[in-house]
């Protein structure tokens, strides 16, 4: 019985010990890539103090990866995906914060041209009204995502932005934490989303997407006008009354296809919801999140602009079914 009991100590502790080289090993190439990017860093302009500041306690998360490769917006089922997102007690606190907020979100509203429903959906769905935006080091999560080679050019390009923002003290350090993919704030911005589209609304000589409300809004939609949004609606449930071609069907938010008018979907066999009434020239996409199954939406171009948000076919549906609740509050 002992040397039975001593067999199973020795195969446990051979396995503790693969398990502790493997990660000694891991640990020894990503200390060698952090060494070789400070240098980089460093040749793109960040000054040496700043690079010491922002690695001082860095660390590679495993866990990030795993985060990375399971995403729900690429793996659940859109309607699952969206009745997580869109409940009625949420659809409920929404309209609260539309009310408590009405003030500031009227002023931004008038400024970018952005209906503040959408701004409301984005700030619930991103961050469930801020209570939750991540608690991970930022400078951990992009190292580690910049480390890893699946997007490596993505996040190091990420890094190298959200230093240089600290370096001309856009940003602080203290300040930035945020979610497993670097992103940061009320509305989780990316790094080049803050270098790009962040403003300093309240005009406290900072920027701050934590904590203020100002700067966050009209940040967010700041962003949106920028890249193109209109007047017009983001898009609708379909049904299909025929089979229709695989070319007109997009699946994947990278590689969406035919862009026509409605009155052409029509002729194709797409049937319009009874409540809406649209040009039919404008054009849209046919997009099927499920792929083979599942329903059908006609999207138009302030859904494109969604999914520069989050390039995923689900998230921007969802935004859009949020925002349609929050009408005329």
């Amino acid at each position: 019985m002992l040397s039975k009991i001593m067999k199973i100590i020795k195969i446990f502790f051979f396995i503790f010990i693969i398990i502790l080289n493997n990660n000694s090993i891991a640990d020894e190439k990503f200390d060698r890539w952090l060494f070789e990017y400070k240098k980089y860093a460093e040749e793109n302009g960040v000054s040496k103090k700043t690079i010491n500041i922002a690695f001082k306690d860095v660390k590679f998360l495993k866990r990030i990866i795993s985060y990375d490769r399971k995403q729900p917006e690429f793996i659940e089922k859109t309607n699952i995906y969206i009745n997580k997102r869109v409940t009625k007690k949420k659809i409920n606190s929404a309209k609260k914060l539309l009310r408590e907020n009405k003030k500031l979100l009227n002023k931004v509203e008038l400024e970018f041209k952005i209906p503040r429903e959408y701004l409301v959906a984005l700030w619930g769905v991103e961050t469930h009204f801020g209570k939750h935006k991540g608690k991970v080091d930022i400078i951990s999560a992009l190292a580690t995502l910049s480390y890893d080679k699946r997007r490596s050019q993505f996040f190091s390009n990420e890094l190298l932005i959200i230093l240089k923002l600290l370096d001309k003290k856009i940003v602080k350090i203290e300040s930035l934490v945020g979610s497993w993919a670097g992103a940061h704030g009320n509305f989780q911005f990316m790094p080049s989303s803050i270098q790009n589209y962040a403003l300093d609304y309240d005009l406290d000589k900072k920027i701050d997407l934590y904590l203020s409300l100002d700067d966050s809004f009209a940040s967010a939609a700041n962003y949106l006008n920028k890249i193109g949004w209109d007047k017009n609606p983001w898009g609708f449930k379909v049904s299909v009354k025929k089979e229709l071609n695989k070319k007109y069907i997009s699946t994947d938010a990278r590689k969406l296809k035919k862009r026509i008018t409605i009155k052409r979907w029509k002729k194709l066999g797409v049937i319009m919801p009874e409540n809406k009434s649209i040009d039919s020239n404008l054009k849209g996409i046919l997009i099927r999140p499920d792929g083979n199954s599942g329903d059908f939406y006609l999207v138009f171009n302030n859904y494109e602009k969604l999914l520069h948000w989050n390039r995923s076919l689900r998230f921007a549906i969802t935004i859009g079914i949020f925002s349609d609740y929050l009408k005329n509050v």
